[in-house]
């Protein structure tokens, strides 16, 4: 009896292990085709994009010649415009982001708690999400148009202008135009990030709120002390992407702005080197840049928020 007692756990580390190796050769199984699609989709573009950024190479010529680095040389040196679209583009998301997540927020508190029609306001806040940027940019255009714009019409209404007020011109500045563009991005963006908010906040135990209330806990405290800690995942992940996102935004400035020097975004200015000039291995050099940036972003919000620990 007590020898079939001693050989238990022997049998049973042996059923572990091999359920464990079982368990990991499956897995690979799963994950090796998508891994081989993101290797090809992904990875192999990523490394053509490095290797171009060393060379001269430009489109319809066929001849490319190794240059090192020169061309990060002149992007930190010489390229005057490519630090602007850094700064415009920098403001830019950190204006959206900070509005983005603080509205978004309130909206997610609102939408998360019980009232009658909430799954109807869950739909409806997505709206200006679900509408294409291109869309949604043309039609915001069209209403700061400085002669039938509504934002124009308003201005008149209320006395504060007498004449036409140029939304959009560039004698305005660029501080002015990059509110312009963040007004956009923050009413097309913030269901997105009210949605990912949203999500965090479903997975918080309604008991812990009840708990902090018998302890006497009020609404504010309950959310500095217990929403906020619960809801750091969530958080980071939605401000990663709205990160990523806002760091690599083309469309809202393209199509409201163009390529004018004083707007563009790191995207619009690299599209403009790398298609409307031809030059291949320098609009690379600037896409490389812009990877390395976002990559910093990146490193930042994972240290601040420690996302091993959350």
């Amino acid at each position: 009896m007590s020898q079939n007692v001693s050989a238990a756990p022997t049998n049973l580390k042996v059923v572990r292990s091999t359920l464990h190796r079982s368990r990991n050769i499956y897995a690979w199984v799963f994950v090796t085709p998508t891994l081989l699609v993101v290797a090809f989709v992904a990875l192999y573009p990523l490394a053509q994009t490095f290797y171009l950024s060393f060379t001269n190479a430009r489109f319809g010529q066929s001849q490319v010649n190794f240059v090192g680095i020169d061309n990060y040389v002149q992007l930190t040196t010489q390229d005057s415009i490519f630090t602007d679209a850094v700064k415009v583009t920098v403001i830019f998301t950190v204006i959206t982001v900070v509005f983005e997540t603080v509205l978004g927020m309130v909206v997610a508190l609102v939408v998360n708690s019980n009232f009658k029609g909430r799954g109807v306001m869950r739909a409806v806040m997505l709206i200006p999400w679900a509408v294409p940027t291109v869309v949604s940019t043309k039609l915001w255009a069209w209403m700061y148009n400085d002669q039938f714009g509504v934002f124009t019409d308003i201005l008149h209404r209320l006395g504060i202008i007498k004449g036409n007020f140029a939304f959009l011109a560039t004698s305005n500045g660029t501080p002015f135009a990059i509110g312009i563009i963040s007004a956009i991005d923050i009413w097309k963006t913030t269901p997105f990030m009210a949605l990912l908010l949203l999500a965090g906040l479903q997975l918080i135990p309604n008991d812990m709120y009840e708990a902090a209330r018998v302890d006497g806990a009020n609404g504010i405290q309950q959310f500095f002390r217990l929403t906020l800690p619960l809801l750091r995942p969530a958080l980071l992940v939605a401000l990663i992407l709205r990160t990523l996102d806002a760091l690599r935004a083309f469309d809202v400035f393209y199509v409201l702005f163009g390529n004018r020097p004083d707007t563009e975004s790191m995207s619009v200015y690299a599209q403009q080197r790398l298609v409307g000039g031809g030059r291949e291995g320098y609009g690379s050099a600037l896409c490389v840049a812009i990877f390395l940036i976002i990559l910093v972003f990146v490193v930042v919000y994972v240290s601040i928020f420690k996302v091993e620990e959350a």
